[in-house]
């Protein structure tokens, strides 16, 4: 996420390096580079300027605290403004009404039927809605499909009428159907189009008259840049919508979008969309986004995902079978599953401090695990509880179930022992035992 943009800041801020005070001279430098740091993620040239300026202008003649040098001072004004570029605070979705009801917008190819998905799956379980997907794109061939397939694959009901071309008239009677079957949010998905025009706009504003929805959210392909903006500018003019939606952002995302769209339209990033699945749907965080931008991580986010998938009576069960040397392969599947619902390995390793930095030329994917499930999948049950009875015939007979190597096998287990070596550790007083291996290893 942002990885070129990134790298490109990481640069400019070298330039401080080795200085004892922050001057005129060497703040122009720097800043300078930032500018064309801006500029390469397609951010519009104004403002880019104008950020430059702000933290130029906060910069010059601040002295240097002692716990502080320049380059870290520096990183910090950056830090704030780019905080209030893109919004300066999180701001939540307005979910008044009964039923609430949310009218996307966007054009075709943005995303938006998806992260109505997405959106309905998290309202569903993240803040327990009764949620009814709405398919108002009556143009598009399979539209309604791919909604009724999304929400069969979350559990939402959808409402369509496919024989009806007149959008306004669908949003109103599924309106009328969420209030008689006590769905609390109504998600409408409306059409979109390759390039904005009249017809189009219509069509949108008439829905939004006729339904009055409590939020009209603009979903934008964050790896448009400054396209998605001037689209996002059109569409507010018309709608006045509340908030936007960043989408594919774990693609090769420039960040003119997310960084430029707030001083356009002055209305709020709300969501992003971070990978495929109907789970990768974050909250957006100015703060959190600009920390990840500058290489700093984003711990909070990580933590609030482990959390998610965290259950008490598991660990519970899980900490006594540590304790008594019973953790196995299968407890180890269980724990390699609450990771991946985590989400993308790509977009947690951002999340760690320096690590999206020192991982950059490393090639991680989703498909990570998949070599260490398959040799354990081709374990009996009794090797999977004791992998100590695994010997050499046993390997061999589970590399070729696994179509890996027996190298790969015996890798597995050594990683497997030493890991419940460190957990054994980990359980009462083990900390300080870890403590000193740690300092017998250095």
């Amino acid at each position: 996420m942002f990885n070129n943009l990134s790298d490109k800041l990481d640069k400019a801020f070298h330039v401080l390096k080795g200085h004892g005070k922050i001057t005129e001279i060497n703040v122009a430098e720097t800043l300078k580079e930032v500018r064309r740091a801006l500029l390469d993620a397609d951010v519009n040239f104004k403002i880019a300027k104008e950020f430059t300026k702000r933290v130029q202008e906060k910069a010059i003649g601040q002295n240097v605290l002692t716990t502080l040098n320049p380059g870290q001072l520096m990183v910090k004004l950056v830090k704030d403004e780019l905080t209030d570029l893109m919004g300066g605070e999180t701001v939540g979705i307005n979910l008044k009404g009964n039923p609430s009801v949310i009218l996307m917008s966007g054009l075709q190819g943005s995303g938006k039927t998806t992260f109505s998905g997405k959106l309905a799956n998290f309202l569903k379980t993240k803040k327990s809605k009764n949620v009814l997907l709405v398919g108002c794109d009556v143009y598009r061939p399979a539209a309604i499909n791919q909604l009724q397939v999304v929400g069969e694959q979350i559990g939402v009901e959808v409402y369509a009428e496919p024989e009806n071309k007149n959008p306004v008239e669908i949003a109103k009677n599924a309106i009328k159907h969420a209030k008689a079957n006590a769905k609390n949010v109504v998600i409408i998905d409306t059409a979109g189009r390759l390039a904005i025009d009249e017809e189009m706009m219509k069509e949108i504003s008439n829905i939004h008259k006729a339904i009055q929805p409590q939020e009209t959210l603009f979903v934008v392909d964050s790896m448009t840049g400054q396209d998605a903006v001037n689209t996002a500018k059109t569409f507010n003019e018309i709608l006045n919508f509340d908030g936007v939606i960043l989408t594919k952002l774990d693609g090769d995302t420039r960040g003119g979008a997310a960084l430029s769209i707030k001083s356009v339209v002055n209305k709020p990033i709300k969501f992003i969309g971070t990978g495929e699945k109907m789970e990768a749907i974050d909250v957006f965080h100015p703060d959190r986004m600009a920390d990840r931008i500058l290489g700093m991580g984003d711990v909070v986010s990580l933590v609030e995902r482990a959390q998610e998938q965290f259950d008490e009576e598991e660990a519970r069960k899980l900490q006594k079978k540590i304790a008594k040397n019973q953790f196995g392969f299968d407890d180890f599947l269980k724990q390699i599953q609450q990771i991946k619902k985590m989400g993308n390995m790509k977009d947690l390793i951002g999340m760690i401090p320096g690590a999206s930095k020192a991982m950059k030329d490393v090639d991680i994917d989703d498909d990570s695990f998949k070599g260490i499930e398959a040799i354990i999948h081709s374990m009996t049950p009794s090797e999977r509880s004791k992998p100590s009875v695994i010997n050499a015939s046993r390997k061999k007979r589970i590399a070729k179930g696994s179509g890996t190597s027996v190298q790969e096998v015996n890798q597995l287990l050594k990683q497997f022992t030493q890991m419940s070596k460190m957990m054994k550790m980990m359980q009462g007083g083990g900390g300080r035992k870890m403590m000193q291996m740690m300092k017998g290893m250095r």
